[in-house]
């Protein structure tokens, strides 16, 4: 049987109309950029001491369409789009909902779940200062700890090169 999320009508037309981005120079055109880094999360991070409750496991490359930040969310318009370098290839893994603190003090939704955080910047992708909600969603890449979970112990980063590999962001208080 397959879980609820999987058969979820805006999940499977997220899931359709983001298909185009399978190809990351589609996403480039339509105003995504990318953050370069693979970000891995090998020792994950316990929901303690005010820091994010991350399972051990990687996010990819992020490309960002700073375009799309906003207080209202679109399943089908997310902010980043999340790849997991394969070969000499990006492969569309995932998608994630990004905004800022400064954008709205309470934590948004989309497809009928709640933005995690606010949680500071991913250093070394964006200033620690830039406080934020998110929710990653792995559409495309099966994850055993589940579908909106930040982090997918299957997503993996070369061993070197352009991995970055660190701790969980710290937990913010919006202000």
């Amino acid at each position: 049987m397959k879980p609820a999320a999987a058969t979820d009508p805006a999940i499977a037309k997220a899931r359709t109309d983001l298909a185009k981005y399978q190809d990351p120079l589609v996403a480039v055109a339509d105003g995504y950029f990318s953050t370069v880094a693979c970000m891995d999360f090998p020792k994950g991070g316990e929901a303690m001491a005010g820091m994010m409750g991350y399972q051990p496991g990687g996010m990819g490359v992020h490309f960002l369409n700073a375009n799309l930040i906003g207080p209202a969310l679109d399943p089908t318009k997310p902010q980043v789009l999340i790849y997991e370098p394969v070969g000499d290839k990006l492969k569309l893994a995932a998608a994630e909902w990004f905004v800022p603190v400064a954008v709205t003090k309470t934590p948004p939704a989309v497809l009928g779940k709640t933005l995690e955080g606010p949680m500071e910047g991913h250093a070394p992708i964006m200033p620690a200062g830039l406080s934020h909600w998110d929710l990653h969603v792995w559409l495309w890449k099966p994850n055993p700890a589940g579908m909106f979970t930040s982090t997918n112990p299957d997503m993996k980063c070369p061993k070197t090169g352009y991995t970055y590999s660190g701790d969980a962001p710290k937990m913010v208080h919006p202000q």
